[in-house]
């Protein structure tokens, strides 16, 4: 690991300043995601920027149509929260899933969406649930935010400070985790408002992405029936020594079934 500043900022502002004096500075909160790739000498930022100080950036809030996650609420957090365990399971639930316990209360979601893995769990619940993530400027919808592989639509000196999220009336999530890492090897996210579905799935390609031809099943019926028809095709999808492109095509059907069958009757996600 090379030499580097170290800066622990009390306010936004001053992070953003930070992190716009140019060089290659970066940000993090929990650091799981960061600091494992500097240690394998993948990353050498010269500045870093901490933002586990700023106040006012965690803690879950409920309203009559959405849920608003400061960017600095940590994944047991979210896993533990009754309230948003009561307006959106599947979240929470999502949450419960990613890493081990060690990880969970570091690791921060708006540090995961800022990093953009392709096999994250929380991209496939902002694409899925049609999130806005809420930054020190702007708000950027889901949709647009995850533009490529560890990429964003974030600034190099723009700060994520909560996430909204709007209340489904079903939604659930599934994944297929490596055994390792526990990263997904494919992971579907559905949600269902009114007469419209999201179908996001993360760990299949190089980024986060919504399944039309799941969304267009599911939207005419909303079971697992609907999707295990469905043919999805290996082009473009990862294939690597963990899974090939073929078995994660089969795996986008399967997972996308139970994330369904997870809505429907609220059994514990896989």
């Amino acid at each position: 690991m090379k030499d580097f500043e170290y800066h622990k900022p009390a306010t936004v502002s001053e992070a953003v300043a930070l992190l716009a004096a140019g060089g290659e500075n970066r940000a993090f909160s929990g650091g799981m995601s960061l600091l494992p790739t500097m240690k394998l000498r993948l990353s050498a930022p010269t500045v870093l920027v901490d933002l586990s100080a700023l106040p006012g950036m965690s803690g879950i809030t409920i309203g009559a149509d959405s849920v608003t996650i400061g960017a600095m609420t940590t994944h047991a957090e979210v896993a533990g929260s009754a309230a948003l365990k009561a307006a959106i399971p599947a979240l929470a639930a999502l949450a419960g899933l990613i890493g081990d316990p060690q990880v969970r209360h570091r690791g921060t979601i708006g540090g995961s969406l800022a990093n953009a893995d392709p096999a994250a769990d929380y991209p496939a619940a902002a694409l899925g649930l049609g999130a806005t993530i809420i930054t020190d400027r702007r708000e950027i919808a889901a949709d647009n935010f995850f533009t490529g592989l560890f990429q964003t639509a974030l600034a190099a000196d723009e700060v994520i400070v909560a996430v909204r999220f709007p209340i489904p009336d079903a939604a659930g999530y599934a994944k297929f985790k490596s055994q390792a890492s526990r990263f997904a090897l494919v992971g579907a996210f559905v949600a269902k408002f009114g007469a419209t579905v999201r179908a996001a799935i993360t760990g299949a390609a190089p980024v986060v992405f919504r399944s039309g031809d799941i969304e267009d099943a599911l939207a005419a019926n909303f079971s697992p029936a609907a999707v295990v028809r469905i043919s999805v095709a290996p082009s473009g999808l990862n294939s690597d020594i963990h899974a090939d492109s073929e078995y994660r095509a089969h795996l986008v059907v399967v997972m996308a079934a139970r994330a369904v069958e997870q809505a429907l009757t609220g059994h514990k996600p896989l």
